[in-house]
């Protein structure tokens, strides 16, 4: 499988790649990127992959990833078209300005104007609400983002780090209006972040959204480098940056990933990756590589095939604990529902207090 082998986002037409190419990492304004040049180099090694699908967002590096990435649309005539470019809108750039983030009409009409300039294009593929807004209501966001599909300036329109009670009402008020649907959402999902299976990912498969990861590697944390004795690497500038380092109960899922990683002969992030991309619902895992070689090391992971004894374990160690009522769901819903019987392939049990007890009355 390559970067070529394009899967459709969510229930829209528009065809993408298995790996996003992330550019969070896309400036060294925040002290934990990298320069223009290297950031072109990946860009390119990323194209001539079969890569596609290019993902930033207003504040990355100060504004200045967007910017990169413009700068080297601009300068290569006719490639613009043949990718999917995305960006984020919420964030503020303007201290003191309460109007300068946010999802309301003001701020996103203002926004976009921003980012099409540092992006120098005419239009973004895909538009991403960054986080909820709770001072706006919904409506005036979907109808402004309605209005910037039908001015021509944006094509799809995506919801990031939203909550789940906010993500369906607006697939309701969105397709109960007429307006542009949310046909994708940008979550964290990795095996030491897995609690958006209790609501997120159900609803983006209920509705057809589909399912973009951030974060797979978890800061670094699945990409081999640290260890139980060496729990911030010498070598790592975020680690340094931002003081992060693993948990022991992450400790362990670090370690199940080496070993598989080990068995496999393969690296322990091309397992974590890999691990992400085979996870229901999931269409286009992000990728945000600081350096040439951690892209090649993520692309590794469409060769590999995790098998079922593997995955089983990467499961078993990172198992969730998910918000109420989703054990009570997954657990004793089908026993209490179906009594025994195997439906869908799924067998059940019978609810202990009936075994002896049938029904009498």
């Amino acid at each position: 499988m390559g970067l070529d082998s394009y899967v459709s986002l969510g229930r829209s037409g528009l065809a993408v790649s298995p790996f996003c190419l992330g550019a969070m990492n896309f400036g060294e304004d925040f002290g934990t990127g990298c320069g223009v040049e290297e950031a072109e180099e990946i860009i390119s090694r990323y194209l001539e992959r079969g890569g596609n699908f290019v993902d930033t967002a207003n504040f990355y590096t100060n504004t200045h990833s967007e910017k990169i990435i413009g700068d080297y649309f601009a300068a290569r005539p006719g490639l613009r078209d043949r990718v999917v470019i995305a960006t984020k809108f919420f964030t503020n750039l303007h201290p003191g300005d309460p109007n300068g983030g946010g999802a309301n009409r003001k701020a996103v009409l203002a926004q976009v104007d921003e980012s099409l300039r540092r992006l120098r294009t005419d239009y973004i593929d895909l538009y991403w609400l960054h986080n909820y807004d709770a001072a706006t209501p919904l409506e005036e966001t979907l109808r402004v983002l309605d209005d910037l599909v039908t001015a021509g300036k944006i094509r799809y329109v995506g919801f990031s780090d939203t909550p789940a009670w906010y993500t369906a009402r607006a697939d309701v008020v969105a397709a109960f209006r007429g307006w542009s649907p949310v046909v994708a959402l940008q979550l964290e999902y990795s095996l030491l972040e897995r609690t958006i299976e209790g609501e997120l990912i159900p609803l983006a498969e209920h509705t057809g959204m589909a399912v973009l990861p951030w974060g797979p590697l978890k800061n670094g944390f699945l990409a081999g480098t640290y260890t139980r004795e060496r729990p911030v690497p010498a070598d790592s500038r975020r680690a340094g940056v931002y003081g992060i380092r693993p948990t022991d109960a992450q400790f362990d899922v670090i370690e199940a990933v080496t070993a598989v990683a080990e068995e496999s002969g393969a690296s322990p992030a091309a397992v974590a990756l890999a691990w992400v991309r085979g996870r229901p619902g999931v269409t286009s895992t992000l990728i945000g590589p600081r350096r040439l070689d951690h892209l090649e090391a993520n692309l590794a992971a469409l060769d590999l095939t995790l098998t079922r004894d593997q995955r089983a374990a990467l499961d078993s160690v990172s198992s969730p604990a998910l918000n109420f009522p989703a054990a009570l769901n997954r657990e004793s819903a089908p026993m209490l529902q179906y009594a025994g019987a195997t439906v869908n392939g799924r067998p059940t049990s019978v609810y202990p207090l009936l075994l002896d007890n049938p029904a009498r009355y």
